[in-house]
């Protein structure tokens, strides 16, 4: 597939990264040579250096030729216009753009049939926001994502020493687990994925990813003694997009503090939200977290725009008593400075923003796409269809279907309801069946049963 990616920032990077080494025909514009040269120096994938609205920069790109253009620069406007520029002048690529401002994402009929011509528009911001909101919604889990329109649960858990599953051998999970719904879908040990079977043994520090219908999360936590007090006290830094959002997706059920640095951008979102309390501060300011009842607080949560100031701050509010703290990062190399500062969670808004890529890119039929594990895992909902050459799930039991070790099927929808997935259970046309790949190499057994009519 040849795909081109407009920016070559923090987002196209990685979106650079993770395409090219799936045998695809990678090419990035963006003006900024340096970023370039830097990306040609880790990927096997080709660089154009100019404007992306510029029709002679997509035209030697080999936009007339591409099967997918991605728009991630750091401009909305750069990215709608390019889009608008190629479905004009070109018929075959399909066009992703990221936008990031809410004044645009309120207006749905921009994108709509007499708006603006984008196949599809995402939101890292709104991604993040969703993300975050999952974790608070399920203290003492380590990720969680949707699927099936929320009727299925993916969510991990960190195994402590001493805690329940430490030790503990998958099978002998079935009787603590007896909604048959609820599978294991994978263990990683120290960033190591292990075969999941009914042998496999679960160790200390471990990360253990269940499958469950939405309503059983709460449950299956308890089961396994990993249900947490509910957060209701929460100190957000950063007042940005994701912070709004956060301020208006939490404040009206929870006590909900937000430190921005900016006067101005304080008193604009001070105006959007109706029930938070907006400080102009610097959230690494000891005094001032002490002052606002750090101590108390069930969440710091550090999402401003830069990863140092997110990683002081969230580990500064943990040694002041706030009882977790999560940290928003855009460099994934900064994970290792992570141990020994107390923050208890990361959020990856570029690891996030991926899956709502790569559900485009899939051959399959494939609703939805979550990348895991640092972009080496992927959790996949397909739709089964029925082919007449033989390549497909339809009509077969699951016993008979021959999957390379590593892809675990967790959940199994039928006409909007979650069925338990058995060695006899029969696929049926139109069925969604959601899987994990520990390796993202395993991606294409995947797309070939799963593909679409």
């Amino acid at each position: 597939m040849k795909i081109l990616i407009l920016g070559a920032g923090v987002t196209g990077s990685s979106v650079a990264g993770a395409l090219a080494s799936e045998e695809n025909d990678i090419v990035v514009v963006d003006f900024k040579a340096e970023l370039l040269d830097a990306l040609k120096e880790r990927f096997d994938i080709a660089t154009v250096t100019g404007n992306a609205l510029h029709q002679h920069v997509l035209e030697h790109a080999g936009v007339a030729t591409a099967d997918i253009v991605i728009a991630v620069t750091q401009r909305d406007e750069t990215n709608m216009l390019a889009c608008l520029i190629i479905n004009t002048l070109y018929n075959r690529p399909k066009t992703i753009a990221r936008v990031r401002a809410l004044d645009y994402l309120t207006h749905p009929q921009l994108f709509g049939v007499n708006g603006i011509p984008i196949d599809y528009v995402i939101s890292p911001e709104q991604v993040v926001t969703e993300s975050i909101c999952r974790l608070i919604e399920y203290p003492g889990v380590q990720h969680v994502s949707d699927f099936a329109g929320g009727l299925v649960r993916l969510f991990s858990i960190k195994v402590v020493t001493g805690g329940f599953l430490t030790g503990k051998r998958i099978k002998s999970l079935r009787s603590r687990l007896a909604d048959s719904k609820i599978r294991v879908a994978a263990i990683f040990r120290q960033g190591e994925s292990i075969v999941v079977s009914g042998d496999a043994y679960i160790d200390t520090d471990d990360e253990v990813f269940f499958v469950a219908p939405r309503d059983e999360v709460h449950n299956v936590l308890k089961d396994l003694n990993k249900l947490e007090a509910p957060m209701t006290r929460i100190i957000i830094a950063g007042g940005g997009h994701v912070g709004k959002r956060l301020g208006l997706a939490l404040e009206h059920n929870h006590e909900l503090i937000i430190i921005e640095k900016n006067p101005q951008r304080a008193a604009s979102i001070l105006g959007d939200l109706s029930n938070t309390r907006v400080i102009v501060g610097n959230c690494a300011d000891e005094n001032l977290l002490i002052s606002e009842g750090i101590v108390d607080a069930d969440l710091f949560c550090a999402i401003t725009n830069n990863d140092g100031v997110n990683i002081i701050s969230a580990s500064l509010a943990k040694s002041l008593g706030a009882k977790k703290a999560i940290c928003l990062l855009n460099h994934q190399s900064y994970n290792k400075l992570l141990p020994g500062t107390g923050i208890d969670l990361t959020v990856m808004p570029n690891q996030e923003t991926l899956g709502s890529i790569l559900k485009h890119v899939r051959r399959g039929d494939v609703v939805q796409v979550n990348s895991l594990c640092g972009g080496a895992a992927e959790a996949i909902e397909a739709v089964a269809h029925f082919s007449a050459d033989g390549y497909t799930v339809v009509g077969q039991q699951v016993k008979s279907i021959t999957l390379p070790e590593g892809i675990v099927m967790g959940a199994l929808i039928r006409h909007q309801q979650v069925i338990a997935i058995h060695h006899d259970t029969v696929f049926e046309d139109k069925d969604h069946v959601v899987m994990f790949a520990i390796d993202k190499k395993l991606v294409a057994h995947i797309e070939k049963i799963f593909r679409p009519l």
